[in-house]
């Protein structure tokens, strides 16, 4: 298995297989639902190979991957043994540590998450359609045309259908007792009544609620209404259906439970939905259409610019899944939508603003995360953008916001209005297309908008965040309390440098200031120097009690207590060396400090002699990092050498 490795370091991260009660997956993320958050390592998991971040949102713990997490999860889900062979289920449920915008997430993103790919594809195919009929390369009556709709249109007609598998799934239902409800709703006979010429009478007459009356259930009037390609109405009833069922299951013998449970859920459920369910959910999708349109319509420019900076933010944290509702009810009651489409230039501003970072660092492995995450990019998934590279700056983020807000607010005022819910990226120009106008200036305006937003997110960040592209992100997860100056005084005395440093100091060499074994800095136990929030860097255990100076350079702290001492090169570097763990309590015992503040020094010049014995019988231990506390003046840091051991006169680090 390809990716076995990083499966079991997940697995790990979030806790064990025992404190995972579901995973699933989306374009780039692994979704967990965890029994304990608390209980996983969130701050190794962000630093492992093969994870760009994590992030908690939505009572989800979302593991991003990038592109190839559908591969990454084929293998997580054979690691861990997971049941169904990785469907587990998705428990849905009350849950008292879920707010209720959790919960909405929650609900939102359960139901629509496992039709995305192909919604966007049916979505793509309509699109296409729309487009080659616009240009005149096939005719509206062909049966090209005809089976090309078809294709297309078809997922959007029996939405309910879909909707009521997901639904029943996300509220514990039987999934073919949720497929029939949707299957009810979209039955022709039943559309066909909506239509009916026969008009009995007419309820709440002169009012935003006036229904005119087809047919009546046991002479109850029944509002009828179109449930083709709706949403709410379908996710309601199988609401429903899930206490009728729940109740059914405690009442009914197990002897006939198999066909009275589903026959209880559906003789009750389906006229209760056409009676009461269907109407009032059909009049709140009506409802939330009109305010969204209305807020739109009160200024298309203001909306498309608070639309465009914000999106990007509102993915981040899970609240797109609300606009995504919001967008298919839309669709379904007005046959298109004008508020998801305002976020349509944020894909390309982010693009642009990573374009421009990569072409901008010095750095091997930005480069290498850069360029895959243009062409992702390019095709609408910006995750691995967002953050491997911009979000952990800073200010490359904030930048794509300001481009992505001018190319909302240029969607908005060319009134571009998505007409289905197609593909992501330049697969969603298609999407676009008014199929009774054709092409237009509402089109062209989405051209011109993912133009310009690319164009003003490669300009400002070339402009305004070049500084900040090789930078290295602060890490995270580091205590707060780690500087204190009771529990650790070095750590807040070696902090040289400084947060918003922007020059790039010329490539040196260090050689090592002890002989000894080489460990990796993040293998330490001390968590601050592990956590490379002091700098970049190597530890060594030391076989000789010698610290040595690595170069020419002056002495900028020398500790009485003699466990710390950090030197400044004459080529700028700033190396911190730090005797053992916590040897700050022996106040000087066991430690000879043999140079003073101010000293220059050359290379080789004993600055330190300690008692490698009397240090570890006082239960104290003598690996020394070594870390270089303005690493943010360097693209690398790194040990050049091969070997396990190490002399004090023998180069080790390697600047540039």
């Amino acid at each position: 298995m390809k990716y076995e490795d990083l499966s079991k370091k997940i697995i790990d991260g979030v806790g064990g297989k025992e404190n995972v009660n579901s995973v699933v997956h989306c374009t780039t993320r692994l979704r967990f639902k965890l029994k304990d958050e608390g209980a996983a390592k969130t701050d190794r998991l962000k630093t492992t190979d093969g994870v760009i971040t994590v992030v908690q949102s939505g009572g989800q713990y979302q593991v991003v991957i990038g592109n190839h997490v559908a591969d990454v999860y084929d293998d997580l889900i054979k690691v861990g043994g997971f049941q169904d062979g990785g469907a587990v289920p998705d428990d849905y449920g009350e849950k008292s540590d879920m707010n209720l915008l959790d919960r909405f997430i929650d609900l939102v993103s359960g139901i629509f998450t496992p039709i995305l790919g192909p919604l966007c594809a049916a979505g793509m195919i309509k699109g296409f359609t729309a487009m080659f009929v616009a240009l005149g390369w096939i005719s509206s009556t062909s049966g090209s045309y005809l089976i090309l709709h078809a294709i297309g249109d078809a997922f959007f007609y029996f939405l309910p259908v879909i909707l009521g598998y997901t639904s029943a799934n996300k509220f514990k239902v039987d999934k073919f007792v949720g497929m029939a409800i949707g299957a009810i709703l979209c039955y022709p006979d039943i559309v066909a009544i909506n239509s009916s010429k026969t008009i009995l009478y007419t309820l709440f007459k002169g009012t935003f609620f006036a229904s005119q009356i087809h047919t009546t259930f046991f002479g109850i009037p029944v509002i009828m209404m179109n449930y083709t390609s709706s949403v709410i109405p379908i996710i309601l009833a199988v609401w429903f259906a899930s206490h009728i069922e729940k109740w059914a299951r405690k009442v009914i013998p197990d002897v006939v439970k198999t066909f009275l449970v589903p026959f209880i859920t559906l003789i009750v459920t389906l006229p209760v939905t056409f009676i009461v369910i269907g109407p009032i959910a059909t009049w709140l999708s009506t409802a939330i259409s009109d305010v969204t349109v209305a807020i739109y319509n009160f200024s298309p420019v203001f909306a498309g610019l608070l639309m465009g900076a914000f999106w990007q933010v509102f993915v981040m944290f899970g609240l797109h899944w609300g606009f995504v509702a919001v967008m298919l009810t839309n669709i379904a009651s007005k046959g298109y939508d004008p508020i998801v489409v305002l976020s349509f230039a944020a894909s390309f501003a982010q693009t642009g603003v990573v374009l421009a970072m990569t072409l901008q660092t010095k750095n091997e492995k930005t480069r290498s995360i850069g360029i895959p995450a243009v062409i992702s990019g390019i095709f609408g998934v910006t995750e691995p953008a967002i953050y491997g590279l911009s979000l952990p700056r800073k200010r490359p983020f904030v930048l794509s916001c300001i481009a992505a807000a001018v190319g909302g607010g240029i969607l908005g005022f060319f009134g571009t209005k998505a007409y289905v819910n197609g593909g992501l990226g330049i697969f969603a120009f298609p999407s676009y297309i008014n199929s009774a106008s054709g092409i237009n200036m509402a089109f062209y305006g989405s051209i011109i908008a993912a133009v310009v937003g690319a164009a003003l997110g490669f300009i400002l960040q070339i402009l305004f965040g070049k500084n900040y592209v090789d930078i290295e992100p602060a890490a995270e997860g580091v205590p707060s309390d780690a500087p204190a100056k009771s529990a650790n005084p070095v750590a807040e005395a070696a902090t040289v440098e400084s947060s918003t440093t922007t020059a790039f100091n010329k490539a040196t060499t260090l050689a090592s200031p002890l002989s000894g074994k080489i460990i990796p800095l993040n293998e330490i136990e001390d968590k601050v120097f592990a956590s490379r929030a002091m700098g970049k860097g190597v530890a060594i255990e030391p076989t000789q009690g010698i610290v040595y100076a690595p170069a020419d350079g002056e002495v900028i702290l020398a500790f009485p207590t003699g466990h710390a001492v950090g030197l400044k090169t004459t080529d700028d570097a700033e190396l911190l060396m730090h005797i053992g763990m916590d040897t700050v309590n022996l106040e000087g015992r066991g430690f000879e400090m043999l140079v003073k503040q101010g000293d220059q020094v050359k290379a080789g010049t004993p600055l330190v002699k300690f008692n490698i014995e009397e240090i570890k019988a006082a239960g104290y231990s003598v690996v020394t990092p070594l870390v270089i506390t303005n690493s943010k003046n360097y693209h690398t840091v790194k040990v050049i050498t091969d070997k396990n051991e190490v002399d004090h006169n023998e180069t080790l680090l390697a600047l540039s």
